[in-house]
């Protein structure tokens, strides 16, 4: 079995696009392999800065012969279908056969193809998934018309040792690429992939990526620890700076210290985004050091020393904006920007970010109570939580903003509840992220979030399919992890009501004229179901508990849920589950045969049977011990109480025909499993659970 080795060597590739464009390559080239008949044992993809790189081991040398029978048109088929047929299989009539069913007289054709060399298939291959590449941005060059993300300038394709002679664009294949662009540019000749991994380490360039990775973080940590500091550590942007390089080596600069008196955030994000830069913490105190670490692509003669030097002044440049930036926002208070947020679209048809504020305050005042929180704080809290975005700082790193209108209030002398509150309001932003825990930063959260949902109901812009442009599944989830993990119990649809009511005096009592409460609050559900899933609770059970109707009380419904869901996992849940169904199959196909339903009160003086009496007064007993038991929102007491129904529903059904041959008495007892179904009903949908 050989080995296929493939290089695609460009300039420069943009980091973000390396990984993707690997396993593109990976999945294009190995899916037209097995395509054209060639199963392959393994393929691994690598991508440095200038090039991607395939390995596919395990290939046969030739693909198999392949013998195929296909059945074509009757023999007394209009001649156009014939030819038709003819023209699929490229034969004549006179290599068809005929056969003989009991359907009639077919034309077969038996096509035989014999095996191809690995070699041609896989240089008809290799042009192909050229051309088609699915960069996300590509360029044209010169007068051809290819189209790469960068100039490619080379193509090593070798098949068990051999050149797999191939072109495109004039670029023709060979064994031969290049090392590192400055350390060690010459031509280097490899025709498998341990021979061409090798070299190119002697070339001073790591094909794997993940290995580059290890060796920034590696270097990095025992720099840091060579000084006293600790690394503060991001895997985003070390899976970057591995695709900036393909020799790392890991160097310290430093900064004045004077820019310590900006907040540390607003400085790591700095040397990240502008210089792709790690920052480093005090090993004692652990506060923010006036040092970095930065990944050179390059051995230098002195150490590095003049490419430190230079980083350091452009840091010391990007640093002191950023310092002007916090100096200058300090001057005004949060209070004077809500005028401009005015001028801010929030969207087209939902207002200006001033517009929203004045929302949330409306939010805060209904939202406060439920969540134990001062309302006047609350108040303060979210008219301010979107200030910020005004600012110089928020404005150059707009993912500090939250974060940054804390320190500004806590510089104007704001408490620190109303402080957090504005920068937690944003949270939870994904399901990593930490939920609020603070009232008043619950509050600010949950008016967020609940003023977008009902906005984009509103206005009918909701998800579809994968599509979801203003995140509004995460919104939803970002609700309901607050209520759970907080127990806030909130009654949505009273909120929702609320929160059109605070659009409509904005915008018009016309506004969200087709606004469906319902529908935001089966939305949740959706979203709950994802939430519950990924904890292990069934989604039927949700369904379930939904089915009841007026269940908008997210906690409370989890709750039910837990209880349900206990209940289900005992025999007498299980049994008592297959007795309701049992009882709504009969009365559905029923229902359906009369064209009516059983409903009204049980005629108990046509009771005959002690079963059916048993079940009739147990019904009545149990029915009221489950209601008071939901009442006082002891869903496990409900449950128990319904269990109870299972002896003398398994006894029914044991004991009682149900369509008897006297009228009265059927429909009386097909009123009795409808008794069963609305006592069940207490507590959940049984219909709606599997099993």
């Amino acid at each position: 079995m050989a080995e296929l080795l493939l290089e695609l060597f460009s300039e420069e590739i943009p980091a973000r696009m390396q990984m993707k464009a690997a396993e593109d390559l990976k999945s294009l080239v190995t899916n037209a392999l097995v395509e054209a008949g060639l199963v392959y044992e393994g393929a691994q993809a690598h991508a440095t800065p200038r090039r991607l790189v395939l390995s596919v081991e395990g290939l046969a040398a030739r693909t198999r012969d392949v013998a195929e029978e296909r059945k074509g048109p009757r023999v007394d088929a209009p001649e156009q279908a014939i030819q038709g047929f003819l023209k699929s299989t490229g034969l004549k009539l006179a290599d068809l056969t005929v056969q003989d069913d009991k359907k009639g007289k077919f034309y077969i054709a038996r096509i035989s193809k014999p095996g191809r060399a690995t070699e041609a298939v896989i240089a008809e291959i290799v042009p192909d998934v050229i051309r088609k590449f699915p960069w996300p941005k590509s360029m044209r060059w010169g007068s051809g018309d290819l189209r790469w993300v960068r100039p490619l300038q080379s193509i090593l394709c070798c098949f068990d040792g051999e050149v797999v002679d191939c072109e495109i664009a004039g670029l023709k294949s060979g064994a031969a690429t290049r090392g590192h662009r400055f350390l060690a540019p010459g031509e280097i000749t490899a025709r498998r992939f341990e021979d061409y991994a090798q070299k190119l380490h002697d070339a001073k360039v790591v094909v794997d990526a993940a290995r580059r990775a290890e060796l920034i973080r590696v270097e990095a940590k025992n720099l840091s620890f060579a000084q006293g500091l600790e690394l503060i550590e991001d895997e985003a942007l070390l899976k970057e700076t591995a695709g900036l390089v393909e020799w790392p080596v890991v160097l310290m600069g430093s900064f004045d210290e004077s820019f310590l008196d900006v907040p540390p955030e607003v400085i790591v994000t700095s040397i990240k985004q502008h210089q792709k830069c790690f920052a480093l913490r005090d090993g004692k105190t652990g506060k923010l050091a006036n040092r970095y670490l930065l990944v050179s692509n390059m051995i230098a003669r002195d150490g590095g020393q003049q490419i430190v030097q230079g980083n350091n002044k452009v840091i010391a440049a990007r640093l002191s904006d950023a310092k002007f930036f916090w100096e200058q926002d300090k001057k005004t208070p949060l209070e004077k920007l809500l005028p401009k947020l005015d001028h801010i679209t929030f969207h087209a048809r939902l207002g200006t970010q001033g517009e929203r504020v004045k929302r949330f305050e409306g939010w805060a005042n209904d939202l406060a109570p439920h969540c134990k929180a001062d309302r006047v704080a609350a108040q303060m809290a979210v008219r301010l939580s979107k200030s910020d975005l005004l600012t110089g700082v928020v404005g150059e790193f707009p993912e500090l903003q939250g974060l940054m209108g804390r320190y500004y209030a806590l510089n104007e002398g704001k408490n620190s509840e109303i402080a957090a509150a504005i920068q937690d309001h944003y949270r939870p932003q994904g399901p990593a992220d930490a939920v609020p825990a603070a009232p008043l930063s619950i509050v600010a959260a949950l008016a967020d979030k609940l003023d977008t949902l009902v906005g984009f109901w509103a206005i009918n812009e909701k998800p579809t399919g994968s599509k979801d442009p203003y995140a509004l599944r995460r919104a939803a989830l970002g609700v309901i992890r607050i209520v759970q993990e907080n127990q806030v119990r909130l009654p949505l649809l009273a909120l929702f009501d609320s929160g059109l009511q605070l659009y409509r005096a904005q915008l018009g009592q016309a506004f969200g004229g087709d606004f469906d409460r319902a529908d935001l609050l089966s939305f949740f559900a959706d979203r709950l179901k994802v939430y519950l899933r990924d904890q292990g609770m069934r989604h039927d059970l949700i369904d379930a508990v939904f089915a009841l109707g007026g269940q908008d009380d997210l906690l409370m419904i989890v709750k039910r849920v837990e209880a349900l869901s206990k209940f289900l996992d005992s025999d007498d849940g299980r049994n008592l589950l297959a007795g309701v169904k049992r009882a709504t199959n009969i009365l559905k196909i029923e229902e359906k045969k009369d064209g009516r339903s059983f409903d009204g009160n049980v005629n108990t003086n046509i009771l005959i049977q002690g079963e059916e009496r048993e079940l009739n007064t147990s019904i009545n007993g149990l029915s009221a011990q489950a209601r008071k038991a939901v009442a006082a929102e002891d869903f496990a007491a409900a449950m128990r109480a319904i269990a109870k129904l299972r002896a003398p529903v398994d006894a029914f059904f044991d004991k009682v025909t149900v369509n008897a041959d006297d009228p009265s008495f059927r429909e009386n007892r097909l009123k009795l499993l409808n008794r069963i179904r609305a006592a069940t009903r207490e507590v959940a949908d049984f219909s709606k659970i599997e099993g």
